[in-house]
């Protein structure tokens, strides 16, 4: 079943138990196949908030909190390979 457009909570929630049925049902969501439960409905809201903002919602985007995060262990890995090249 195609996933609703529209903003609404409801919308949302009901596109989530959709891509979730769907997980349960072939393993896969999308093009991926999450490892976990939890990754899948992470994925699943994901999903269900991009189709919103399709439809023209005014949806949060990824939050400050979530970017530095992701930004902050990228330059760590990169420190740690330029302190290799230095010995």
């Amino acid at each position: 079943m195609p996933l609703k457009k529209g903003s609404s909570r409801k919308t949302l929630s009901k596109n989530v138990k959709t891509e979730m049925h769907a997980y349960e049902k072939s393993g896969k969501i999308g093009n991926s196949k999450p490892a976990s439960k939890k990754k899948a409905q992470k994925q699943a809201v994901a999903i269900a908030y991009s189709k919103a903002r399709e439809s023209g919602a005014k949806l949060p985007k990824k939050s400050a909190a979530a970017k530095s995060k992701s930004h902050s262990t990228k330059s760590k890995s990169h420190k740690s390979s330029s302190k290799k090249k230095s010995k």
